[in-house]
């Protein structure tokens, strides 16, 4: 009856008022997230990222040659380029200044058609427009023909109208902003991850410029991007920060250039069992891949396949090298820029033009057989890669079948240690990975059965960094996380039979437990990326501290600063505190109620902000040189004291 009246009054109040039209910026304020993604941390530095794309855009002209972004000591960041600038009449349709109406007016830009720009990533027309709308002030000054013309707006509207300020001698347009308080989590802009991706703009497009500057701290920090070999260097930068043996010492590098489009090529091998590809339209990254990535990756296995056979290496009885087989151990990155790039999803992330394919493909097979046909000894050296990665692609099949023979892995058969949960749908349901029999022994007991699961993990979890998949087959520990995941594992993955909405890795707050978690995160990273893409892997965040005054008065401590509060906090002579060793000290009451509970636990989702850098973190530290690990080690241990927070 409750829900009847509830309907009814929803009913009486819905008429012709209740639908909203949202004018000028009002929709992007309203709905930020459906402009940036979200309003978080990665939804601030988008900002920089919409304003550094136009400037980036005029470099792709052939008018821009310098960009300086400068994060201001008042928490605002400025760009400026040595560009065109912006068109200063009066806008022929709008009836006001050009510039105000692309900071104003949602989809007006020069990327719809025009002769301005040949190659764009910005197509929608929306990026300086939706900054001004998310800053709480944003100002520009406008340089072109001789003279400079400046606006400023507040929670983009114009505060200060378009004025002329007189004469210059410099040509571009120069943005500041300070991002809106009222929208964002946060307003505090991370220096490497702005580095990080100016960077790899700065690669991908060779002899462009780009200043990173700090003035915030008292002194300043500057870098000065600017690389003549473009993606060969970015091969290299990725490759010297994987700190892996390459198989030959020079970067393959090809490029093509037709009537509208550019496509580039670059790419190296290394004794790695793993391959980074990186694909890019327009100088957008396409995670996704798209046209442009499978045109590369055919090509480059019919090369291969091709020249091998023309030297007797693969015979009549052997199978072609299929695509994973020659992409082991690569790093190569694809570049193409096109004049009318399609995109599918709004989130541009895989390209959709079906002429890149042809065109990719094309160039790669010239280029590719060609320098074969002159430098043998690399040529046999790549193929030799690609013959151990083929055997062993078999081994791993012969083994995935023992596999599924003993513990059948697609039967649905589920290992005997796991303590299952009685919920079915994917969306509730929690698997605890757990470090030792004790400690699962414990999460067990203090589990809600009804959605959440129990794995135990007794031994070493196998390094998969230095390890191909018939070793992870034939390993007693990953078989049953597998087995319990139930999506399999590389071309079996299939994310749909995922079993386990939320996978919570839960070890002992030590150097161990970090050491597991590690492994295992390399584990789902080469193995089952989706799982962390999708937001599903976990980690677990047990206390480090009880402290205590009598049996009544219990506080969880997360951190030493934690610990010191509560001692304070209880007060008096009486008070104890006690460091946990592992999770097996406690009882399950306890487990539940600090780090199971969904009310009460901290779990910190595993994200992926930056594939590249992930895979160099991973390569380092799990790969076989010792020295780079030590480095990295050192050069972040002011974050070791912090590591089991």
């Amino acid at each position: 009856m409750a829900e009847q009246t509830l309907h009814h009054e929803h009913d009486q109040h819905y008429d012709e008022n209740q639908i909203q039209v949202l004018e000028g910026l009002e929709a992007v304020r309203k709905r930020p997230g459906m402009y940036i993604g979200s309003t978080s941390a990665r939804g601030l530095h988008h900002l920089v990222y919409e304003i550094v794309d136009n400037s980036i855009d005029e470099a792709l002209a052939g008018a821009c040659s310098v960009i300086t972004v400068t994060l201001e000591k008042d928490g605002s960041v400025s760009v400026q380029d040595d560009g065109r600038g912006i068109p200063t009449q009066m806008h022929h349709k709008m009836g006001i200044p050009t510039p105000e109406v692309v900071f104003t007016v949602l989809h007006a830009g020069g990327k719809f058609g025009g002769e301005g720009y040949t190659f764009s990533g910005g197509l929608h027309g929306v990026g300086a427009s939706v900054v001004n709308a998310l800053s709480e002030w944003l100002i520009y000054d406008d340089a072109r023909d001789g003279k400079h013309y400046t606006e400023k707006f507040v929670r983009g509207k114009v505060a200060e109208p378009y004025t002329c300020a007189g004469e210059t001698e410099r040509h571009g347009l120069y943005v500041r902003f300070l991002p809106d308080a009222q929208i964002f989590e946060t307003l505090q802009f991370d220096y490497n991850v702005l580095l990080t991706r100016l960077r790899e703009q700065a690669f991908l497009n060779a002899g462009v410029r780009i200043v990173l500057r700090d003035d915030r701290g008292e002194e300043t920090v500057e870098d000065d991007l600017c690389y003549e070999g473009g993606i060969r260097n970015f091969v290299s930068f990725h490759n010297e920060n994987k700190h892996c043996e390459v198989l030959h010492p020079d970067v393959i590098y090809m490029r093509a250039d037709r009537e509208d489009s550019v496509a580039e090529v670059a790419l190296q091998y290394t004794d790695s069992y793993n391959s980074t590809l990186l694909t890019f339209a327009n100088n957008i990254h396409t995670a996704e891949g798209g046209t442009h990535e499978t045109g590369f990756k055919t090509s480059l296995a019919n090369v291969i396949n091709t020249y091998a056979r023309a030297k007797n290496i693969l015979k009549d009885s052997d199978k072609d090298f299929t695509t994973d087989d020659v992409l082991e151990g690569v790093t190569a990155i694809v570049s193409v820029k096109l004049r009318e790039a399609q995109f599918e999803g709004q989130t541009k992330a895989k390209l959709g033009n079906s002429e890149m394919r042809t065109f990719v493909y094309g160039m790669v097979k010239e280029k590719l057989t060609e320098y074969f046909d002159e430098n043998p000894v690399v040529a046999r050296s790549i193929i030799d890669k690609a013959l151990a990665a083929s055997r062993a692609r078999e081994a791993a099949r012969k083994a995935r079948e023992i596999a599924r023979r003993k513990s059948p892995l697609e039967s649905g058969a589920l290992p005997g240690k796991l303590w299952d949960c009685h919920e079915k749908r994917v969306e509730v349901t929690e698997l605890f990975l757990v470090e030792g029999n004790s400690a699962g022994g414990s999460a067990k007991d203090g589990r809600d059965s009804r959605f959440q699961a129990i794995l135990p993990l007794r031994g070493k979890v196998l390094n998969v960094e230095k390890s191909r998949l018939d070793k992870i087959y034939a390993n007693t520990q990953l078989i049953p996380i597998i087995q319990s995941l139930g999506c399999g594992i590389g071309e079996d993955f299939d994310i749909k039979k995922l079993r386990y909405g939320k996978i919570i890795i839960m070890a002992d707050a030590d150097v161990d437990g970090s050491h597991i978690s590690i492994l295992l995160l390399t584990f789902f990273y080469r193995h089952m990326p989706k799982l962390i893409e999708e937001g599903h892997v976990y980690l677990a965040q047990p206390p480090l501290y009880k402290v205590f005054k009598g049996e009544k008065e219990i506080r969880y401590a997360f951190s030493d600063e934690e610990r010191d509060l509560y001692i304070k906090e209880l007060g008096g002579e009486k008070v104890e505190a006690e460091r946990y060793k592992g999770l097996g000290e406690m009882d399950p009451p306890q487990l539940w109620e600090t780090t199971m509970d969904p009310e009460h636990r901290t779990i910190l989702r595993v994200e992926i902000e930056d594939a590249i850098q992930c895979d160099q973190i991973f390569s380092v530290l799990m790969g076989e040189s010792v020295e780079p690990r030590r480095e990295f080690i050192e050069k972040n241990a002011k974050f070791a004291e912090n590591l089991d927070v």
